[in-house]
């Protein structure tokens, strides 16, 4: 860790995993890995709403920060799982937490 970026991790260690959770989608991809191993066009279905391009480019974000891994099959055609990493399921409680807190926050938005 060079000196600037150890400084910002003494003043705040979240600094540090933010650019690894910063994509759009990147919480939503950990939570439905967590669930399984899935093939990119199960995952892809699982998030309609995410465009191929930016799914692949997630994905690539979250096997380069060592939270999902990539396992590819030589088989004709080819077969590609994503699974979370020992490191991407210590993950795991915050998106929990955070799971918890989207059903709260949901329901108070629901009363106003």
């Amino acid at each position: 860790m060079d000196e600037h970026k150890a400084e910002i991790f003494e003043e705040c260690p979240i600094a540090e995993i933010q650019p690894i959770v910063h994509g759009k989608w990147a919480m939503v991809i950990i939570y439905f890995l967590s669930l399984g191993t899935l093939r990119f066009g199960e995952l892809s279905r699982k998030i309609p709403a995410v465009t191929q391009a930016n799914l692949t480019k997630e994905l690539r974000t979250l096997e380069r920060y060592g939270l999902v891994h990539r396992e590819v099959y030589k088989e004709v055609p080819p077969r590609v799982e994503y699974s979370l990493t020992a490191l991407g399921s210590k993950f795991l409680p915050v998106i929990e937490a955070l799971k918890t807190f989207a059903w709260e926050y949901h329901e108070a938005r629901q009363g106003e």
